[in-house]
């Protein structure tokens, strides 16, 4: 199954007394970039999710974003800074004292002053922490890839419809050649029948400029090799997986191949059946620049 670059996942679980939720975003891009956010305290875990990432993404440019809400108390801990305290303490009693003002010292407005309170992260299992991140951010990339998937079967199903069109052109081409050699070779009788008037001509003259005509304009080869890129673009349909690179490199092919039949035509019909192909092709590398 095909892939497309673009999509969204999201996960929300609750482990080790933290609620994590991991976000994945992507947009096109020729190769994997991948941008992990998350919290300072757990930036360790950084390599291991961009790693896990790349396991499951070949191509885009990939945005995750982590957020972790602590649930359980033990992750923080906040202790009195009893030096700090007594120094307020002892120039407030002296104020106190030395002013003749009334001792109103309460809890409440001791906890508001500068440094009373020191606030520490507990120290982390970082080990149980990584796997924790990692169990959530494999949900999220479980969901992401599952639009990927659904948003592939869309394109894929939009580039055989235009190579089922494009086939139908080839069809055309191929019964249109013979038949412009045919006009041809009738122009060319009846302009040496109008030149020479009563002068037999000479058949062998025809049928020689007719064989270079022919040469000029032929198109087997091309159009054989059109059915066969055609052929292959179903097979990388039906195999799945990082084919993007791949189909481009088809494109290429067939593009060179459907320019030479558009040198060679010079049948007004032929050349606006050439036209077409160019605009399904062009439609199909538009859709391919999608595919992972």
């Amino acid at each position: 199954m095909i892939r497309s670059m673009t999509g969204y996942g999201r996960s929300v679980l609750a482990l080790g007394g933290r609620e994590i939720t991991v976000e994945l975003k992507a947009v096109n891009n020729r190769y994997l970039d991948c941008s992990v956010r998350l919290p300072r305290i757990f930036s360790f875990a950084e390599d291991a999710i961009r790693q896990r990432v790349k396991q499951a993404v070949a191509r885009g440019k990939v945005d995750v974003f982590v957020t972790v809400n602590m649930e359980a108390s033990d992750d923080v801990d906040i202790r009195v800074n009893r030096p700090v305290l007594e120094g307020y303490l002892a120039a407030m009693r002296s104020i106190a004292a030395d002013y003749e003002v009334r001792d109103d010292i309460s809890v409440c407005a001791l906890s508001r002053l500068p440094d009373v309170f020191t606030v520490e992260k507990a120290d982390l299992d970082e080990e149980a922490a990584v796997r924790d991140l990692l169990t959530v951010t494999d949900e999220a990339l479980a969901a992401f890839n599952a639009m990927r998937e659904r948003e592939g079967e869309a394109l894929a199903a939009d580039l055989r419809s235009r190579a089922e069109t494009i086939l139908g052109y080839v069809a055309h081409i191929e019964q249109r050649s013979p038949e412009t050699l045919a006009e041809y070779r009738q122009r060319l009788t009846d302009r040496m029948t109008e030149v020479l008037e009563n002068t037999q001509l000479d058949e062998s003259r025809i049928l020689t400029e007719a064989a270079i005509y022919a040469d000029k304009i032929a198109v087997d080869e091309e159009t054989v090799r059109l059915r066969s890129h055609l052929g292959q673009l179903e097979t990388m349909l039906e195999n799945g997986g990082p084919i993007g690179r791949k189909l481009d490199f088809l494109m290429q092919e067939m593009n060179r191949e459907i320019n030479t039949v558009g040198s060679k035509c010079s049948d007004l019909d032929l050349a606006r059946t050439v036209v077409e192909v160019k605009a399904e092709l062009e439609k199909i590398r538009e859709q391919m620049q999608n595919i992972e």
